[in-house]
């Protein structure tokens, strides 16, 4: 089974491309908290990549030092660099992604109501039934 889970803020904004089919790609950076022996805290920066829909949704809802969840696969490709020499990379390919904090913009609007299409709920004394 390969199955990966990471909480961790992204290093920079996504980067997202399409390929020659019309595919969206977005290639972002994950800083991941680890603990050393010491208790010290650490970090790994994990490559990412998300396709189609959820690369357009991250490209488009997503910013550096926002906190996410994501869910995906280990996947190890070769390639070859431009000066001939064989490269190899491990990547998480996202399957799925949850919003851990809001965009420091929604931070700052001042509205703090956590379901803002609501209306405001009447007391219960005032409910006519």
């Amino acid at each position: 089974m390969n199955k990966v889970v990471l909480l961790g803020r992204l290093t920079n904004d996504p980067e997202v491309r399409y390929t020659q089919s019309g595919k969206a790609v977005a290639g972002f950076t994950l800083a991941v908290n680890r603990f050393s022996g010491q208790g010290q805290k650490e970090a790994d920066f994990i490559p990412c990549v998300a396709w189609e829909k959820l690369a357009e949704i991250i490209g488009n809802n997503v910013s550096k030092g926002q906190r996410l969840l994501v869910t995906g696969r280990l996947q190890i490709r070769s390639y070859e660099a431009t000066d001939g020499t064989k490269k190899r990379v491990a990547e998480i390919i996202v399957n799925e992604m949850e919003f851990i904090e809001k965009r420091a913009a929604e931070h700052d609007s001042g509205n703090d109501d956590p379901n803002p299409f609501c209306g405001q709920v009447m007391p219960e004394e005032e409910i006519p039934f």
